[in-house]
């Protein structure tokens, strides 16, 4: 991968996009609960337990980790790729070399797994990076003020796990990865997702365009509609965040609504669509690890699903990036860690978008 400085990355407010996907932990979960219990044969399982990669994050990382302070809840880091390798260059031909991890929500189940909150951290966030590993075993020494989405770039999965577990002293106990075209072969094999708008979408600079109202989206123009910025809202990175908080909620809704899981065939579409674009924890790569993980979210409804974009305040030095907002992150951290409610005074980023 190609690392690009975090200086030369566009505006959060006023640059071209290059590649953002919403990403969800549920969804891709749920997608691979299949057949691993019986039925489907060793062929249907053995093809979709190789569709899996994986990385020790243990291995990557070493000991310098937060510790676990709630036993029975669960952090999950759910990254994106923008990489235009293979069958995602179809999907959008931008010329960006590597890939970045443009979207990432932290994932907190609380013990009993009965609700989730997600966790949106923006790309634009200057953030110190920790002395990594990277994906060759080679050393990544430390940086300050450097943009959170450039992490991947730099020394891959495993260090971003350890720049949120620096960032948040959570403890991350997995991570999943989705790209471009995992995304849209999920939707297609869902029959697409429904959305409402509160407000027209333009269509501006190659985004999607919609009126205001409900509409039925098929993978690829779900895709569009989770990486428009310009011509809905106010345009800018931040406003896109909520955007996409609204697409992965009304898409575990779809797989609620469904009953997926109790439909054979359409799970195994699920299944094969959404492991030949994931990545996981070396903990989760195997359907029946993901299946036993998938059926401890049952109760998990999408409806009391909270969403919350880290508090982020704009950079004195460049407005065209953020900060983390203090002392409501620290609340929001620590409210999560303790496995307790957060405050409402945590919500409340000075940056909005």
């Amino acid at each position: 991968m190609t690392d690009r400085p975090s200086g030369s990355s566009p505006s959060s407010r006023r640059r071209p996009r290059r590649g953002r996907r919403v990403l969800w932990i549920v969804l891709s979960v749920l997608a691979a609960l299949v057949l691993a219990t019986g039925g489907a044969g060793w062929w249907a399982y053995s093809h979709l337990n190789g569709n899996i990669d994986s990385v020790d994050l243990d291995r990557a990382i070493g000991d310098n980790r937060p510790p676990k302070v709630v036993e029975n809840a669960q952090n999950v880091l759910v990254l994106g790729s923008d990489s235009r390798a293979g069958a995602n260059g179809d999907l959008d031909h931008g010329d960006v070399s590597g890939a970045r991890s443009d979207t990432a929500m932290l994932v907190h189940i609380p013990e009993g797994r009965s609700r989730a909150t997600a966790v949106s951290i923006p790309r634009d966030t200057l953030i110190s990076r920790p002395e990594c590993k990277d994906e060759n075993g080679a050393t990544v020494p430390p940086a300050n003020r450097v943009m959170f989405n450039s992490v991947y770039s730099v020394a891959g999965p495993a260090c971003v796990v350890k720049t949120v577990e620096q960032l948040s002293g959570i403890r991350v106990d997995h991570f999943v990865e989705v790209d471009f075209a995992g995304f849209k072969d999920l939707v297609d094999a869902l029959g697409g997702v429904t959305v409402t708008l509160d407000k027209p979408m333009s269509g501006a600079k190659g985004g999607l365009k919609l009126d205001t109202g409900t509409h039925r989206l098929n993978g690829t123009d779900s895709l569009k509609f989770v990486r428009t910025r310009y011509g809905y809202g106010d345009g800018s990175d931040l406003g896109r965040i909520g955007l996409q908080q609204k697409f992965m909620l009304a898409m575990l809704a779809e797989i609620k609504n469904q009953d997926a899981l109790g439909n054979p065939a359409r799970l195994y579409k699920l299944a094969d669509a959404g492991t030949k674009s994931l990545t996981t924890d070396s903990q989760l790569a195997s359907l029946t690890a993901l299946a036993d993980f998938a059926q401890s979210m049952k109760g998990v409804d999408p409806a009391t699903m909270e969403t919350i974009m880290l508090p982020v305040a704009y950079d004195k030095v460049d407005p065209n990036r953020v900060i983390v907002a203090q002392p409501q992150a620290s609340q929001l951290w620590d409210a999560l860690r303790a496995d307790q409610k957060i405050p409402a005074s945590a919500k409340d980023s000075p940056a909005k978008g």
